[in-house]
């Protein structure tokens, strides 16, 4: 029989020896998280935010004293905290769950330090506090809490929703005008057809059977010279049997589509020196009318040396009568260049036998940078056919000796859109250099800068030019491809063109005329805090006939971080910056742009499914942390022009030199490196186009991969993930997305929006997929290029994805 060991004279109970060893510890950790959260609420307080924080590092300093003391106040002080937390974070948020995770779960957390005395009974066998006491404290609490929150002012309301839910609408038989697609199951151009809809009409994987897609083969298409600076953000072409990429170092390969098997590869020999971002969007496909024989059908491709190059589809060699031998230099009229201050980044557009392209300018470097032309070269002779050069719209020809073009106009980086019968070329054009400070742009910058422009493709006169942003001071370029639609009215069938923006604004416009179709209005906007000397727009184009995507408008209690202290960090940044809403004007004092330079919606722009007259759209709601700071400042941080691919000293520094003003432009973080928004970060969003409701609309994405400082969470809860890349639709009802900062591949039913499948990736998909029919073995398959963003925190990698059913599961397309 056991007996029980006797206590030495004056020696305390272990449970009480554990409580004092561990008192000092908890105290003082306690002690000090009151101390922050003392000094940083006074600074919110004094800022006009929120008293919580104040009060609540009151409280903690209290409970740490009380420790000290080993008194067991500690315990009661506590309790009233989380009583008051969570009174104070239902009446801010109510039950939404993500936004409750920094308020609550911590303080909770913290209370574990406290069970030895939580734990610890008196002699007569009562609690040293009243554990009833404080369950119903806190049930009270909640329920004022639920209540402040029910009756309090009403939240500004989010522009997706402005204009209602509409239901699927029921297929509309119309006799359609768009750029046809490929009946056959080939996907012959970036957007599939030359109008960018991103749809296709096979159907063999519908909603019941895509849960047993599988991978089929891989294809590595190497880093190449660029691979460690960029991601591969290609969408393959089918043509044939044969897939056509290209790599971030300018490549190109042929692909078998059935196996995966590498048929060719033209090695471009790209001079990388000066790129920081590499990337290849993909190729543009031509056939030659009525030539048979090499390079009758050609791969046309850019690389990030300024080149244009055109291969015969069947060999990959070059064809000797384009250009010279095969290439045409894009530097011709450019001026100086500083190496990888320009390429060509979007796959060409082909429209009557021409080849038109932009290219990629680098951002914020300097006033004066290289020109934004947009040009045209014969598909089959490599020959100059025109120029639009927005600084002398009407003079379209070649400069010639010490002529340029003229210099630091916007740029024309994403992708376009063709319509054959028009004979319109839409060109997505960007703000003039530098991104944040406009006052030495000239009246034709102003005209064109972050528009969509129409061009004759036979001449490159300007037939119509529709502007998105006025004198654009926040870097919202017209990323995505225009998508072209024809839309039943009660007067007929309208040709409409679909233009997203980084802005989160969708303009439906006439693609012959350009005026809108939803309508258009000019909103007053703020102008206050801007650099002096800058000049600000009064008025910015709204789409209020369609849902807006740019997210509701910031508030303080919209901070987020994954702990309370990245969330007072962040409410105290907030409230330090200046924010009145969408297109707050940049200037020497910090403000905050929201959305930022990632959207909105970026270049993965929309699909289309022509069946239903269905938008489907991935958007972003990330803010932007601006500031502009003067000359000297700049210098004194070491803020320079990037030369030879090395970027400023300081982070997010943008010289924007042969400027008054450089710009410091961060991601708004908390120390964690978490978004100081709450979540969602990402949606994807169906919309009817002719009745103009939303459909539907989700986050996308999970936190499996994502969390503080980087590191996953490993939770497989939808939080809505920034994205980057874009989706198709199928006859078969699925819609197919990366895009996000997650390594995943999705399918979601276009009727709902619900995830159907979803399979991982090497490294985050920021491109859009592509699906194709292969005779060889009578299924549809989908492709994926899988290259990571650095930016993104989603890895790197060179992988291309195919997925399929299983063999004899299907039928013919």
């Amino acid at each position: 029989m056991a007996t029980v060991k006797e206590r030495k004279p004056g020696e305390a109970p272990k449970a009480s020896r554990v409580r004092r060893l561990v008192a000092w510890p908890v105290g003082g950790f306690i002690g000090l998280l009151g101390i922050v959260f003392t000094g940083g609420g006074v600074q919110l307080a004094l800022l006009g935010g929120s008293f919580y924080y104040a009060l609540a590092g009151l409280g903690l300093l209290a409970t740490a004293f009380f420790l000290f003391r080993r008194d067991a106040r500690a315990v009661r002080v506590y309790a009233l905290i989380l009583v008051g937390s969570a009174a104070w974070a239902i009446a801010e948020v109510g039950f939404a769950g993500w936004p409750l995770v920094p308020r609550l779960v911590g303080p909770f957390l913290l209370a574990i330090l406290l069970l030895p005395w939580l734990l610890r009974r008196r002699e007569s066998g009562r609690w040293p506090w009243n554990m009833r006491g404080f369950l119903v404290g806190l049930v009270a609490a909640v329920g004022m809490g639920a209540l402040i929150h029910a009756i309090g002012p009403a939240d500004p309301a989010d522009p997706l929703y402005a204009r209602g839910i509409a239901s699927v609408p029921a297929a509309v038989a119309q006799a359609q005008s768009v750029p046809a697609v490929s009946e056959t199951g080939e996907w012959l151009s970036y957007g599939n057809d030359t109008g960018g809809s991103r749809f296709s009409p096979l159907a063999q994987i519908t909603p019941a059977n895509v849960g047993r897609l599988q991978p089929v083969w891989t294809f590595h298409t190497g880093m190449g010279s660029s691979g460690r600076r960029g991601g591969l953000e290609v969408t393959p072409l089918k043509v044939g049997g044969n897939l056509y990429v290209c790599n971030a170092s300018s490549d190109v390969i042929a692909i078998d589509a059935e196996t995966g098997r590498q048929l060719w590869r033209f090695n471009a020999n790209a001079d990388a020196t000066g790129i920081q971002i590499a990337a290849c969007r993909g190729v543009a496909y031509y056939r030659v009318p009525d030539a048979t024989g090499a390079c009758a059908g050609r791969i046309i491709s850019p690389t990030i040396d300024a080149r244009l190059v055109a291969l015969d589809a069947e060999t990959g060699k070059p064809c000797e009568g384009f250009g010279n031998h095969g290439q045409v230099s894009l530097l011709g009229g450019m001026g100086h260049v500083i190496k990888g201050y320009y390429y060509v980044t979007s796959a060409p557009a082909v429209i009557r036998g021409k080849v038109v392209l932009g290219g990629w300018v680098s951002d914020g470097q300097y006033w004066g940078e290289p020109p934004g032309v947009v040009r045209a070269f014969d598909a089959v002779t490599g020959r100059f056919a025109w120029a639009f050069d927005p600084g002398r719209p009407d003079d379209r020809s070649e400069p010639t000796g010490e002529r340029t073009y003229t210099r630091a106009t916007p740029n024309s980086w994403a992708p376009m859109s063709s319509d054959e019968a028009l004979g319109l070329v839409y060109v997505p054009t960007g703000n003039a250099t530098p991104d944040y400070y406009g006052a030495q742009r000239r009246p034709f910058d102003d005209r064109f800068s972050s528009s969509v422009i129409a061009l004759d493709g036979d001449t490159g006169a300007v037939r119509w030019t529709f502007q998105t942003t006025h004198h654009d001071l926040w870097d919202y370029d017209v990323p995505a491809q225009a998508s072209l639609v024809d839309l039943p009215t009660k007067a007929g069938i309208v040709k409409a063109l679909v233009q997203p923006t980084k802005r989160g604004e969708v303009f439906v416009l006439d693609r012959v005329t350009g005026k809108p179709l939803a309508q258009v209005a000019e909103v007053p906007v703020p102008t206050a805090g801007a650099a002096p000397g800058e000049r600000i727009s009064p008025t910015q184009p709204f789409s209020v006939g369609m849902p807006s995507f740019r997210g509701p408008q910031l508030r303080e209690k919209d901070m987020w971080g994954v702990s309370p202290l990245d969330q007072l960090f962040c409410r105290i940044m907030f409230k330090r910056a200046r924010y009145e809403g969408p297109l707050t004007p940049p200037g020497l004092t910090p403000s905050i742009v929201y959305p930022g330079f990632l959207g909105g919606t970026n270049w993965g722009g929309v699909s289309i499914d022509r069946d239903r007259n269905l938008m489907v759209i991935n958007s972003n709601r990330v803010p932007v942390y601006a500031q502009l700071v003067s000359r000297a400042e700049a210098d004194r941080r070491g803020i320079r022009v990037s030369t030879q691919g090395v970027p400023s000293d300081a982070p997010g520094g943008q010289a924007q030199a042969n400027t008054p003003y450089a710009g410091i432009i961060l991601p708004f973080l908390s120390p964690t490196l978490s978004p100081c928004n709450a979540p969602p970060y990402g949606m994807i969003t169906a919309v009817d186009l002719v009745t103009r409701k939303v459909v539907w609309n989700h986050p996308i994405g999970t936190a499996r991969e994502s969390g503080p400082f980087g590191l996953g969470s490993h939770l497989p809860i939808p939080i809505g993930l920034p994205n980057a890349g874009g989706s198709i639709v199928t006859r078969g009802g699925v819609v197919f997305i990366a895009a996000t900062q997650e390594k995943r591949i999705r399918a979601l039913d276009v009727k709902t929006g619900k995830e159907l499948w979803s399979a991982p990736l090497p490294a985050g998909g920021h491109a859009t997929p592509a699906t194709y029919w292969s005779d060889k073995s009578k299924r549809q398959f989908v492709v994926q290029a899988a290259g990571g963003n650095i930016t993104l925190l989603s890895g790197v990698s060179d992988t291309i994805v195919a997925y399929a059913l299983p063999r004899g599961k299907g039928s013919a397309p």
